[in-house]
């Protein structure tokens, strides 16, 4: 997909949306520092610092959020709550999430805000809930024009589908399969997506816009955007065909200096890779005891080493919140944020524009995590979306396809659900292949808890169709194919090494298969070889086994290159069909499935 400029339908629509901002070529957003500071020279607040007025010193509000992946209705379960740090340090959790209370608490934070910026950090499509996947995320773009939404990078999930179509959610245009919904012809986006690391391999230049600038009166913030360099890795190979991922921070590095020599001094960079807060609360303290020191992960090298001449950081992909000062080259703090993931958070930031250097008076930067409350008003135009494609949903997404006796929760090393999916696609493939010996499911492949309380008055206990497309909307296939004791073996040290040692992804395991994970070690001798059964009796290197995987892990996905070495390869159903059958054939009103143990991996700390 060439990078085209807009077409002059979408610029229109632009400038019918709002006057706020001029696109003058591409770019991206980040978020702002920790605590405000005086600023420098002898401004005062009266006459040269003013929100609204043209003094020397300008406020722009800078609201971001990242990870939205079409949760348009409030998420289920963990994945719809937040938890806050009290002053007693006791800690709670909040309800949060869904695009109706979202556009209410950005729209009242936007109110006497005359220089105002919203942006995004990526993955704000793919891995949808149904009402956004099964018309492939088209409406969650309509939300998004709707939030007034400036400017986003391109995360992993939007190459889900491909660069075509991501291609057309950008510029609109109906399905090329399944057409138009609601005999509309879609739109598109009517804000940029930024892909400045993203190359054709062909023509060597980005597929997207690589930056963009925000300008009003005389005020100009350039955003310059990018994904994860390992993007190819966790994407199906034929989402990324034809694409080179380039270096997050060489890439910043160099369109800084294509922004300076266009004079934009002030400069904002939107990265869809992120970092590890060392607290699960949204409003943790992340430099205590010192500047970010309470961070770790990808995102901390990154912001160590991307040019002073970028002010701020807004990330993304871990699905964690932070607001952090981490030191840039030149030992300068500068802010790094996240606003966690399904729309629960937002960041809002003050930066301060000098107008005389055109730049940010990074000493007056503030940035804080703000909780998208359930207690405020939902926005009317959000309800009547969500109510739009609900309908267009409800045929298929309200049958029922299980019953559960309690929440089957995603989170831990070894989760329920995940013991779940891994026995669905075990049986899947016995019927494929009676031989089949053990399933291996990826965690990140599992994107929500089945919850037992009812959700849209289908009963407690019922899951729907929608409900497990929530779960598993990826339509990967269930693979299977033969692979040696030893290559067994070593898929699993793949889960604690290679590019999976610092963030282990430990697969999820179908009943029948135990092993020890030894975190005291580390590197691959977390996996104790010694303890590797299946069914009850010690794995023999030599030996054949049939393993159901989905068609993601089966192309070596997620750092298992092992696994992308089967043999006798025998394609199934998709992923999603094999829990449905699962919970059909396994369960009923009168005798729900019980959540499993997860007591299949011994984990050693």
């Amino acid at each position: 997909m060439p990078a085209t400029s807009p077409a002059s339908a979408h610029q229109e629509r632009r400038r019918r949306r709002t006057n706020r901002f001029v696109a003058l070529t591409a770019g991206v957003v980040t978020v702002g520092a920790l605590a405000a500071a005086a600023l420098p020279g002898s401004a005062s607040a009266g006459e040269e610092h003013r929100k609204g007025g043209h003094g020397r010193y300008q406020d722009v509000q800078l609201l971001s959020f990242n990870d939205l992946h079409g949760n348009l209705e409030p998420p289920a379960g963990s994945s719809g709550r937040v938890t806050e740090t009290q002053a007693d340090g006791t800690t709670k959790t909040i309800d949060a999430g869904g695009v109706e209370y979202l556009a209410t608490h950005l729209r009242q934070a936007r109110k006497g805000e005359k220089y105002s910026i919203t942006a995004a950090g990526g993955d704000m499509v793919g891995a949808s809930p149904l009402i956004s996947g099964l018309f492939h995320d088209e409406p969650t773009i309509e939300a998004l024009n709707k939030l007034d939404l400036d400017v986003t990078s391109v995360g992993n999930h939007e190459f889900d589908e491909g660069t075509k179509e991501l291609g057309r959610l950008q510029n609109g245009g109906c399905h090329p399969k399944d057409g138009c919904y609601a005999d509309k012809k879609f739109k598109g986006a009517d804000f940029p997506y930024l892909a400045a690391n993203v190359l054709d391999e062909k023509t060597k230049k980005p597929i997207l816009k690589p930056y963009w600038v925000w300008k009003k009166n005389g005020v100009k913030v350039g955003f310059i955007g990018v994904t994860l360099e390992g993007t190819p890795d966790i994407v199906s190979a034929e989402g990324v065909k034809g694409l080179s991922f380039k270096d997050e921070t060489e890439t910043i590095n160099k369109y800084a200096k294509v922004l300076q020599k266009q004079g934009v001094k002030s400069i904002v960079a939107l990265i869809h890779e992120g970092g590890f807060p060392a607290s699960t609360s949204y409003n943790y303290d992340c430099d205590s005891p010192g500047a970010g020191d309470g961070v770790s992960g990808p995102i901390v090298d990154i912001a160590k080493n991307v040019t002073p001449q970028v002010d701020a950081l807004v990330t993304g992909h871990t699905h964690s919140a932070y607001v952090c000062s981490i030191a840039d080259p030149a030992g300068k703090p500068r802010m790094v944020t996240s606003a966690a993931s399904f729309g629960r958070l937002y960041t809002d930031t003050t930066l301060t524009y000098d107008r005389r250097t055109g730049d940010i008076a990074r000493t007056a930067v503030k940035s804080a995590n703000r909780v998208v409350t359930r207690d405020v008003p939902k926005a009317p135009d959000m309800t009547e979306l969500i109510s739009k494609w609900n309908t267009l949903a409800a045929p298929i997404g309200n049958k029922p396809i299980g019953y559960i006796s309690g929440d089957i929760g995603n989170t831990g090393t070894e989760s329920p659900l995940g013991d779940l999916i891994a026995d669905a696609q075990l049986a899947h493939g016995k019927q494929l292949d009676p031989e089949t010996d053990l399933a291996l499911m990826n965690p990140g492949g599992i994107r929500a808890p089945l919850t037992y309380a009812a959700k849209a008055g289908e009963g407690d206990g019922v899951v729907t169709y929608a409900e497990g497309f929530t779960v598993q909307p990826f339509a990967n296939t269930v693979n299977l194919q033969d692979f040696t004791g030893a290559q067994v073996i070593q898929a699993l040290k793949e889960q604690v090494s290679g590019p999976n040692a610092a963030a282990p992804k430990v697969l999820q395991v179908s009943s029948g298969l135990t092993y020890t994970l030894d975190l005291t070690k580390s590197g691959a001798d977390r996996v104790v070889t010694d303890s590797i059964k299946v069914n009850g009796a010690a794995i023999d290197p030599a030996a054949t086994y049939r393993v159901a995987t989905n068609s993601f892990l089966a192309g070596g996905g997620d750092g298992f290159p092992t696994l992308g070495q089967g043999t006798n390869d025998v394609v199934g159903s998709d992923d999603l069909t094999a829990l449905e059958q699962y919970l059909t054939a396994n369960s009923s009103a009168s005798n729900p499935i019980a959540p499993p143990k997860a007591d299949r991996i011994t984990i050693v700390k």
